[in-house]
């Protein structure tokens, strides 16, 4: 080391000896790192002038994310909503990501093999959850990766076999040798799930998932029921965003407005994107304090599960008709403003009066004076 450096070296102190308050970011200019020890006083001022923590990077980046303009952090407008999303994740629990047990497409044990490819090919997932007796009664999950090699395992045709047909089999598969009645226990592929409880950070499920290589994991309540189900796609997608991919539908959005100027909603469109597709005047009140969409606040309304057809008063002047509902949930409604229908009394009841009666009462004609008395 030449005497100059080595001088310069012995002037300053190490950066691990430094106490940690005064340890400063580092600076990199043309590659080489810069920390000049005379600048702490700065730099403490600033943290003393802003409230910022000594050695708190994250807060110093959030500032940085909200006070300071585009051109001036070098990030780019994509990178600066990542870098707020990834912050974010830090907070973000389970129950935010999941998608809820209504919406879980799952599989008994025992389904037969023809049956289940018929599912994949409806479903479009890759990944299903698989149950005994009912979702709260969860033995694992099944991949479509793995029924595609088991049934090609099934199919194939040992080379000897081959060559003594007639009729060459294409890529030596015979698919005749596949039992589709075979139930899916038997078959060997069902695979573990991992279970965690809603309130678990979707920074910490996204670990374990890696660790685990395991890419679903089942949310299970305080009781041990079935919950949601979230994937490793609904984490990486709160920080890059949505990820559709070729199997992804172009959903139709989740409210319109129609031409007379009522509104079909699906029941689980949020309450926020209601009001402001509907406007102001749609005030759900304390019904919807303890929901987030449209089915979770007409069931609070009414305090029961609404059935198809019915008519339902409010919230304000507008009234919700349930255009499509099964026994467990709402699925579809018609939003409009309150119509006035004429009230349907009982039908009363009719009484014959005698007829003696009726002519004792009958007034007499005007126009037929004295009337001549019964008899005359």
């Amino acid at each position: 080391m030449p005497d100059g450096d080595r001088a310069q070296s012995a002037a300053q102190p190490a950066e691990q000896d430094l106490p940690r308050g005064q340890q400063l970011p580092a600076v990199v200019h043309q590659g080489e790192v810069l920390r000049p020890a005379g600048a702490a006083w700065l730099m403490r001022a600033i943290r003393s002038l802003f409230g910022w923590k000594p050695g708190s990077v994250r807060d110093d980046l959030q500032v940085v994310l909200d006070t300071s303009p585009a051109d001036d952090t070098g990030f780019s407008a994509l990178e600066r909503t990542m870098l707020r999303n990834i912050l974010g994740l830090h907070e973000r629990r389970i129950a935010d990501v999941m998608v809820h047990r209504a919406d879980i497409v799952a599989i008994k044990q025992d389904i037969a093999l023809g049956e289940l490819m018929s599912l994949f090919e409806g479903a479009a997932h890759s990944r299903l959850v698989v149950y005994d007796e009912t979702l709260d009664d969860p033995v694992g999950l099944v991949h479509i990766r793995d029924l595609v090699a088991f049934m090609t395992a099934r199919a194939k045709v040992a080379p000897e076999t081959v060559a003594k047909r007639k009729k060459a089999l294409p890529a030596g598969l015979d698919l005749r040798a596949i039992d589709l009645k075979m139930p899916l226990t038997e078959t060997g592929i069902i695979r573990k799930l991992l279970y965690v409880p809603p309130s678990m950070r979707a920074i910490d499920l996204l670990a374990q998932m890696q660790a685990a290589r395991i890419h679903l994991a089942l949310v299970v309540d305080e009781y041990g029921g079935t919950d949601g189900l979230v994937s490793i796609e609904d984490i990486v997608e709160q920080i890059v965003g949505e990820i559709d991919d070729e199997h992804d539908s172009a959903e139709p959005p989740s409210i319109v407005q129609q031409a007379d100027g009522s509104f079909v909603a699906d029941a689980r469109t949020s309450l926020e994107d209601a009001r402001e597709m509907i406007g102001d005047g749609f005030v759900t009140g304390e019904a919807g304090e303890d929901v987030e969409t449209l089915g979770g606040y007409l069931v609070n309304h009414v305090g029961r599960l609404p059935v198809r057809g019915e008519v339902i008063s409010g919230p304000g002047n507008y009234e919700i008709e349930v255009l499509d509902a099964d026994p467990r949930r709402v699925k579809r409604l018609r939003i409009g403003i309150r119509k006035e229908r004429p009230v349907v009394r009982p039908r009363e009841t009719r009484r014959r009066e005698p007829a003696s009666d009726q002519a004792a009462t009958t007034p007499a004609d005007p126009t037929h004076p004295n009337p001549s008395p019964p008899g005359d």
